[in-house]
């Protein structure tokens, strides 16, 4: 009984959402008001408690976006997504900690491969290939892996070359959750993709 009640909830919720576009664009437009004030307005990210308003409004924002985006697919595809990131995302954070090589100084290269990314991306939304789309969503990927531990190492600090004042937690905190969740969206692209 419970579990017909829930599918015909998540159903309903589902084509609702699906159906009612308006509310995605609304959440992406509150996403990038939120990240652009994080981001460029220092009083703002460092003034409690308009730093973590500005944060709660981004993190609801992101996680609307993301769930309507997750119910275009199944939900095995989303669970096994949950757990590949929730595993890529400790075993880099434990490396991050433990190595000896300073990613911090990647910045740079790091910003490169997101511009060649996002050309590619461009492209790959006019050409419909499954390998074109498989080869994106692994980039992505991996550069977002590589970001993640570059932005775990930046919080850090200590012997690595650049860190984040500690009083940037919050910008800290926005970086970290940006990754995870690109991490979180090319894996399930990629599962999605592959099982086409």
């Amino acid at each position: 009984m419970y579990d017909m009640l829930g599918s015909f909830t998540t159903n309903q919720l589902k084509k609702y959402v699906q159906s009612h576009p308006a509310l995605f664009i609304i959440s992406l437009i509150v996403i990038i008001v939120a990240l652009i004030t994080l981001a460029c307005c220092g009083e703002v990210r460092r003034k409690a408690p308009i730093n973590f308003i500005f944060l709660f409004i981004f993190t609801l924002a992101e996680a609307f976006v993301l769930a309507v985006s997750s119910s275009t697919y199944q939900k095995e595809e989303v669970l096994m997504a949950v757990g590949i990131t929730a595993g890529v995302c400790l075993g880099l954070t434990l490396f991050a900690f433990q190595t000896k090589w300073d990613f911090t100084m990647m910045g740079g290269i790091l910003f490169v491969a997101v511009i060649i990314l996002f050309i590619f991306g461009i492209v790959a939304i006019f050409v419909h290939n499954k390998i074109v789309q498989l080869v994106y969503a692994s980039l992505g990927a991996l550069i977002f892996s590589v970001y993640l531990v570059y932005d775990t190492q930046l919080m850090l600090g200590g012997k690595h070359k650049y860190s984040i004042s500690p009083e940037e937690y919050i910008f800290a905190a926005l970086n970290l959750y940006i990754d995870i969740i690109n991490i979180f969206m090319y894996i399930l692209s990629i599962i999605g993709t592959s099982r086409d």
